[in-house]
């Protein structure tokens, strides 16, 4: 049945059970509730979330260590960020600090020591930055035993592992990932103390933080309903509504803004380089091969389609494993899917021939899905499960491969829903607390769903969809609220379990 005569029909039933309809609503799709008669009002869906996204794109896409953006680089960032409180204390309270002391809770405290928490926050109490750390160091701080001193403003302080408290898996703080910092006194007295969230692709936050001195967008928008409508009244693209918003939320020039996007491009493309040179074990007590290589190299003899979908899921397996190794990667949205996007990058750069305006455009397109999943959900496994990590990169690569190829705003749309849609209730178990099983495969079957989605999407008639994607990332939320704990980075259920022989 056509979608315009499926609604005169639904009109013509709900006219003759005396409800009205609205046929146009604001978010543009939906299937009217005439459909379904008996349908509890209550369930229906409520309309898109209001509020302004003023996320950047740096936020977004990070640079920093592996194996995990909310594991690895915001305790790095947070412990750095720490520092910095410490350096601006008073003399006299600086002086009487003895030691400095950090302590886990949630899914950082769980599954902290495989995703090199420890370490993380040891290299931040060291002066280490995300973008730039040595990751040879991040080696070295493995034992837990060996004793560092760092100065701060001329007062020096000893680290090594007892510096980490790995406290309560289950709490009540508002984040699964919570982390507070003191500076203790040799008697035990706290003289400094920050309660800091780890809130999902290296985002942090803390208790009591300020709001950020930050410029308004310039076209204010929370949903994707309301980013087409902007589209509809300003008759501006995608790219260029980002851009603007980019330019007035950061105060910055839009060479600045591409340089960054170029940072994040030649990152991606360096993992999959690099990783597809690589075999041998990666770190991990027990064995654990890289594949990459071998799935490539041996794609190679294979026919046409076989060929492209072993080279496809080879460009994600690349970059998971060196981000598993601690590689530097991308958070997209986080670096537990860290190979997802990239392999998408890597086949729009070497099989499909775009330019890099065009990549640039792509990265815009996938900025606005995470910064939609980001703030009206999450893309933190340990909030949401593995759907706001894989799902999210999955969406966030189908949007890039589609406007990047020049697709129109419902086509990359429609793209993204796809992909997010076919992860929904995906957990987040990874075994041992290591982001080998199962999600260095997961990225890549996100990285085929992407593309996947996007061929659906161009080749069908747009006006015949009914989900969207403020609907999908709504229904994201609500199964990760109802997923059940152990099921979300916690290491205690799922794979994480089934997979250890006892």
């Amino acid at each position: 049945m056509e979608r315009r005569d499926f609604l005169k029909l639904a009109l013509m039933s709900a006219l003759a059970g005396g409800m009205a309809v609205d046929l146009q609503p604001a978010t543009a799709r939906g299937i009217p509730a005439a459909a379904f008669p008996g349908f509890p009002p209550e369930k229906c869906y409520q309309g898109p979330p209001a509020g302004v996204i003023r996320t950047a794109l740096t936020d977004l896409f990070k640079v920093g260590p592996g194996p995990s953006s909310s594991h690895t680089i915001a305790p790095l960032r947070i412990a750095n960020n720490f520092w910095t409180v410490l350096a601006g204390l008073p003399d006299e309270d600086l002086r009487r600090g003895a030691k400095i002391e950090a302590r886990l809770f949630g899914s950082l405290s769980a599954t902290g020591r495989g995703h090199r928490t420890d370490r993380a926050i040891l290299a931040g109490l060291m002066g280490q930055q995300p973008e730039t750390c040595d990751t040879r160091l991040m080696d070295e701080l493995a034992d837990p035993a060996r004793k560092y001193a760092v100065a701060i403003r001329g007062v020096g302080f000893e680290l090594s592992g007892a510096t980490i408290i790995w406290d309560k898996h289950e709490h009540d703080y508002p984040y699964a990932n919570t982390m507070i910092m003191w500076l203790l006194a040799a008697d035990g007295a706290v003289i400094c103390e920050r309660e800091y969230y780890s809130t999902g692709g290296g985002f942090f936050a803390w208790k009591g933080q300020p709001a950020d001195d930050r410029g308004e967008p310039a076209y204010p928008y929370g949903s994707m309903a309301g980013f087409r409508e902007i589209v509809g009244a300003s008759g501006k693209s995608l790219d260029e509504i980002m851009l603007a918003n980019e330019k007035a939320i950061r105060r910055v020039s839009e060479r600045e803004i591409y340089t960054h996007l170029d940072m994040v491009l030649t990152t991606m493309e360096e993992g999959v380089r690099l990783g597809l040179s690589e075999d041998g074990l990666l770190p991990a007590p027990f064995e654990f091969y890289r594949k990459a290589k071998q799935i490539y190299e041996r794609s190679k003899a294979a026919g046409a389609d076989e060929r492209f979908m072993g080279q496809l899921s080879s460009y994600a397996l690349a970059v998971s494993e060196g981000n598993a190794a601690g590689r530097l990667a991308v958070t997209a949205p986080t670096l537990g899917s860290a190979g997802t996007m990239p392999a998408i990058v890597y086949l729009m750069k070497n099989h499909l021939k775009f330019t890099r305006d065009a990549m640039r455009r792509g990265l815009l397109a996938a900025g606005l899905v995470g910064f939609l999943c980001k703030n009206n959900a999450s893309v933190a496994g340990a909030e949401v499960g593995c759907q706001g990590e894989i799902g999210v990169a999955a969406a966030m690569a189908a949007a890039m491969l589609a406007h990047a190829a020049g697709a129109p705003l419902d086509v990359t749309e429609i793209a993204a829903t796809i992909a997010l849609e076919h992860h929904l209730g995906m957990t987040c178990d990874p075994v041992g607390g290591f982001v080998l099983l199962p999600c260095i495969e997961r990225n890549a079957f996100g990285a085929v769903k992407a593309y996947n989605a996007w061929l659906i999407a161009k080749n069908e008639i747009t006006a015949r969809h009914w989900e969207d994607l403020d609907r999908v990332i709504a229904v994201m939320l609500e199964t990760g609220r109802a997923m059940q704990p152990k099921f979300r980075e916690t290491g205690k259920g799922g794979l994480a379990t089934a997979m250890i022989s006892c």
